[in-house]
């Protein structure tokens, strides 16, 4: 039997949603073993002179605990 738990993770990119994401498993696969999902639960940009400048994901990374 395995056991996952779920940790939540606000990363961001000036380059778009897909970089936002991908920074933020990589950055969590440096503590984080057996990386099994991620769930992007919420998308926010901040925005300056009308042009997006900045992409935030909330994740929710699952990964399988150690026996």
């Amino acid at each position: 039997m395995s056991i996952a738990k779920v940790t939540e993770v606000i990363s961001s990119s000036t380059v778009g949603i897909e970089d936002a994401v991908k920074q933020g498993v990589a950055r969590a696969s440096k503590t984080l073993n057996n990386i099994s999902g991620v769930w992007v639960s919420d998308i926010k940009c901040t925005v300056n002179d009308n042009a997006i400048t900045e992409w935030r994901c909330t994740l929710k990374i699952t990964f399988v605990l150690n026996d």
